[in-house]
């Protein structure tokens, strides 16, 4: 399991650098780009379609402002007046330099996330509504723009058509996602190839898009008169132990916090992230996990269950802070 984190930061400098590049040389001789030239701005495709994407979401927020006290926009006749106005309006896409370099970069941004990082991309697009349900009509929109690492989210949208529902909470789409991963025996794309065209235009390593990892100390040799004492017969009593995992010391704030169960509160991305950084990306085990702790009588036993089970967890990983900070909500 990789201790490796994504840098957004070094994401976002490269996309800025990135898309600005591009901008300055397409915009040298024009004022505009229209909706078709937009598909061939760059020689990255998936780029080029996460920048129509984006200019669906700004499009979709546009619309949403006709609504009126005085005006019945949903009177089929303005309906069907509206429908047509949107398909004119969508062949007369006509974007400035200024107003262009932003969706580029954010385009460039969500490309490199997709390719270095598509569980975690999956993720967040199961959970961009925010409201806990996934809306298979909008995760068939979000297809349509996906290029690379595409086929899981395919398969879950086949899945949902083929029990014909049109929306399921959150945590059951997660579930079939991950069941489907396993299925496919789901490999992402070469990182090295996609970036490879990325590289032609900035120059790009894979390991300046993830955080640098602390060098490890080097062992220091003993003196030479000093010799390694020999194992004790006795066994440490786990009371004299030192506890592996800690949880926050419950506060009188946190007590307003205090949740009912881990299960109930874990957010999609949350079930991403603690899978694969902290379960070797085994949904079953984690949820497994999840449920013994529910059960837990008391926050020491929780902490007992995990000492034991899990001594190999970086205790000092933001994962494993997130994680017990729920754990200590659920018996605070």
């Amino acid at each position: 399991m990789s201790e490796e984190r994504l840098s957004f930061k070094a994401i976002d400098d490269y996309s800025d650098d990135f898309s600005s590049k591009v901008v300055a040389a397409w915009f040298a001789t024009r004022e505009r780009i229209t909706g078709p030239e937009i598909l061939r701005v760059t020689d990255i495709d998936q780029v080029n379609y996460f920048v129509l994407r984006e200019l669906l979401v700004v499009w979709r927020h546009e619309g949403q402002k006709l609504r009126s006290p005085f005006f019945d926009y949903q009177a089929p006749a303005v309906v069907d007046a509206l429908k047509h106005f949107n398909n004119v309006l969508s062949k007369n896409i006509a974007i400035s330099k200024e107003n262009f370099q932003p969706l580029l970069k954010k385009a460039v941004s969500t490309t490199l996330f997709l390719i270095v990082d598509p569980y975690d991309f999956f993720s967040d697009v199961l959970d961009r509504t925010g409201v806990g349900t996934v809306k298979v009509e909008e995760l068939k929109n979000d297809l349509k723009y996906i290029k690379i690492n595409r086929a899981p989210l395919e398969r879950l949208v086949q899945q949902l058509e083929q029990r014909k529902v049109s929306a399921l909470p959150g945590k059951e789409a997660f579930a079939l996602l991950d069941h489907l991963l396993e299925e496919l025996n789901f490999q992402p794309e070469e990182v090295d190839v996609h970036l490879a065209r990325f590289n032609a235009v900035v120059p790009i390593q894979p390991q300046q898009l993830f955080e640098p990892t602390a060098a490890a100390p080097k062992p220091v040799a003993p003196a030479p008169e000093q010799r390694p004492a020999p194992p004790k017969a006795a066994v440490v009593p786990p009371a004299a132990r030192p506890a592996a995992a800690t949880a926050p010391a419950p506060t009188v704030a946190s007590n307003f916090q205090k949740i009912t169960r881990i299960q109930d509160s874990l957010s999609i991305n949350q079930k991403f992230m603690f899978t694969k950084m902290l379960f070797n990306g085994d949904f079953e085990i984690f949820t497994n996990a999840v449920e013994r702790l529910d059960k837990m009588p008391s926050l020491q036993k929780a902490v007992e269950y995990l000492d034991d089970q899990y001594p190999e967890w970086n205790r000092e990983s933001e994962e494993f802070e997130e994680f017990m900070e729920l754990v200590s909500k659920r018996f605070a």
